[in-house]
């Protein structure tokens, strides 16, 4: 998916032309301009690396979620053939905390080191002792902070998480308790009520499904920045 979204920026890129844009062109300078837009809005501050780190999460998170629409036993279908020899095969990378909290974790290593790059390292310690509550209220204060700071990329992956496996977990549901004795069942004549069933049940969540996609994908892009601005800005 990185380099399916890499490859693709860069063409575009590459292409791009001041005259008529092609509608590829147009796509991407839309997404382009959006994410913008949305780092314009919410960050203050001025840094070289928020809108690129924000375009690259919705775009990449995006389509890591996309793969929750292909159909759940596609590839552990190819992936148990005997070329390959994968019989276990879970597409979806946002459906993995390993990958959420990857990204999370990256976002929460990016705070840490902007919060002591902008209020230097012993601002940045007052600010973890001494606010909101002053000097008086110490321990308390580098409490609340430390969970603060920890609650943020433990909601950032396990939002994303939570919702991608759920989601993934429902087509798994649907497909097998309408049509779950294999391809060949899929040809018989009583099987065309269930076939029927799953193609409904499917397209209709696949199609809310699409909404929960984009919208996981850019409230982990919008949280990013903010949570990046409030590391610029000081108390």
């Amino acid at each position: 998916m990185a380099v399916v979204f890499l490859f693709t920026f860069y063409m575009a890129a590459r292409k791009a032309t001041s005259g008529i844009p092609s509608k590829w062109q147009s796509f991407v300078e839309m997404i382009i301009e959006f994410v913008d837009q949305q780092v314009k809005d919410t960050y203050h501050g001025s840094s070289k690396l928020i809108a690129p780190l924000a375009l690259t999460i919705f775009a990449w998170v995006f389509l890591m979620n996309f793969m929750d629409l292909l159909p759940v036993d596609m590839l552990p279908l190819i992936g148990g053939s005997e070329l390959v020899g994968m019989k276990y095969m879970r597409v979806v990378p946002s459906a993995d905390l390993n990958v959420t909290f990857g990204l999370s974790i990256t976002v929460f290593l990016l705070i840490l080191f902007y919060s002591i790059k902008i209020k230097g390292l012993g601002g940045f310690a007052k600010e973890l002792a001494f606010q909101p509550f002053g000097k008086a209220m110490m321990p308390f204060n580098l409490l609340l902070k430390i969970i603060e700071e920890i609650a943020k990329p433990i909601s950032l992956g396990l939002r994303l998480f939570g919702n991608l496996y759920a989601g993934e977990l429902i087509f798994m549901i649907i497909a097998v308790f309408t049509a779950g004795k294999g391809i060949t069942y899929l040809f018989e004549i009583g099987a065309i009520p269930f076939v029927l069933m799953q193609f409904t049940l499917g397209l209709m969540w696949a199609l809310f499904h699409l909404i929960i996609i984009l919208l996981q994908a850019f409230i982990f892009m919008m949280l990013t920045i903010v949570y990046l601005s409030m590391a610029h800005e000081e108390h």
